[in-house]
């Protein structure tokens, strides 16, 4: 998957891996994130980095994810770039996308067809909606089938 900087326009190579222990002290120490991820722990959080490099690698997204096996889907309880990564002056683009790619992938491998839901914030529904194919279900967003493949095919 790839990464872009916006300041050159130049992409790089990303991946996305699970916390661990010491990603969780150093998520609070760095102040680049807003929302406590350490309540995140009981779930599987994982972190997107820079490709390559195992040292001091710098935290550009983090999301949480729920199997629910008993309803065929992936939910995503919470998804968030970091502080540099977020509004009109982001350093880096696609952040967003290749996590929600990223749970897409795991419910097409679980067997869900991709059926990957989140329960969004009211301001940020049309986004979902027009920027990844989410679909609105009551409260809830998701995405399934072909909208789900065009999110793997464009950011993975």
């Amino acid at each position: 998957m790839k990464l872009l900087l916006t300041e050159t326009n130049q992409e790089f190579e990303a991946e996305i891996i699970k916390l661990n222990e010491t990603d969780y002290k150093h998520i609070d120490k760095s102040k680049q994130f807003y929302f406590n991820w350490s309540l995140e722990k009981e779930y599987d959080v994982y972190k997107i980095v820079k490709f390559g490099i195992k040292k001091n690698r710098k935290i550009h997204g983090l999301i949480s994810l729920t199997d629910r096996s008993d309803e065929y889907r992936i939910h995503i309880n919470l998804i968030e770039n970091s502080l540099e990564n977020k509004g009109r002056n982001k350093k880096i683009e696609r952040v967003a996308g290749c996590l929600i790619a990223f749970a897409v992938q795991i419910a097409f491998e679980e067997g869900y067809y991709g059926f990957t839901s989140l329960t969004p914030k009211t301001e940020l529904i049309n986004l979902y909606q027009e920027k990844y194919g989410f679909s609105q279900f009551g409260r809830q967003l998701a995405v399934e089938g072909k909208e789900a493949i065009a999110l793997i095919q464009k950011y993975l």
